[in-house]
């Protein structure tokens, strides 16, 4: 199939970018990024500087892939991430827009690459258990009603991409960090923790500049592992309980 990208260029974050116009030719069995790994040995070929896109795994967990394709973070399909979209969804002739994820917090560092290191200093401020466990217990010395555990595992499955970031009107970050701070807060092991892990990494949270949540849902919709948004009620809870109990 043959399609027309328009994709942004942007030299680093202190130069304007713009959208330059390729033509690729690409089978309908590769995956999205497959298709960008043609058009950059067609430009290397012609001597030509390729388009820089962030990847490492390609199976959806890593969460590398910080890609907008026709407004949408990762693309037109629901739960999915930009590196499991195939090209069978796209048809002969198409036109597809590609640029970066779009915040304040996540600044291009090149074409399509933002640098999301904003996420790493959030998890830096309490996104882990610091008290002392002592030798690793037996997996099933601590009962865990299963609804809490399926609850706890549902938020651990975040990969930190930041679509929630980018298809946010505001630029929030709650969803992210709710996520971040369920999975932990559910279980009796983060429970110790649990209010001071609120207030570090929502303050850790604003000072990154991300923007605040008016709960537009913008950023389940687009989440490729479908994060529900009932992590960011439970943060808002547990963050003005913290705030109460510590006065």
């Amino acid at each position: 199939m043959k399609l027309t990208l328009k994709i942004w260029r942007q030299k680093n974050n202190s130069t304007k970018g713009s959208f330059e116009t390729y033509q690729v030719e690409a089978d309908e069995h590769m995956s999205f990024l497959e298709m960008l790994d043609v058009l950059n040995q067609q430009l290397i070929e012609a001597k030509k500087d390729p388009v820089a896109f962030e990847h490492d795994c390609r199976e959806g967990i890593c969460g590398s892939c910080n890609i907008v394709i026709d407004g949408r973070p990762h693309g037109p399909q629901k739960g999915t991430t930009t590196c499991q979209l195939h090209m069978r969804h796209y048809k002969d002739g198409e036109t597809i827009t590609i640029e970066p994820f779009r915040a304040s917090a996540f600044p291009v560092i090149k074409d399509l690459v933002v640098d999301r290191a904003a996420f790493d200093r959030v998890i830096q401020a309490g996104g882990y258990i610091s008290v002392n466990t002592g030798q690793a217990p037996d997996g099933n010395s601590i009962p865990i009603e299963g609804d809490i555990a399926a609850k706890s595992f549902d938020s651990a499955t975040c990969i930190g991409c930041g679509a929630c970031v980018a298809a946010c009107p505001n630029g929030s970050a709650m969803l992210f960090t709710s996520a971040k701070i369920s999975h932990l807060g559910l279980l009796p092991q983060g429970k110790i923790e649990h209010s001071k892990r609120s207030q570090k990494m929502v303050a850790q949270m604003d000072k990154e500049g991300f923007g605040f949540c008016s709960n537009v849902g913008a950023c389940e919709a687009e989440c490729p592992k479908e994060i529900s948004l009932d992590n960011i009620a439970r943060l808002n809870r547990s963050f003005v309980g913290s705030v109460f109990s510590s006065e």
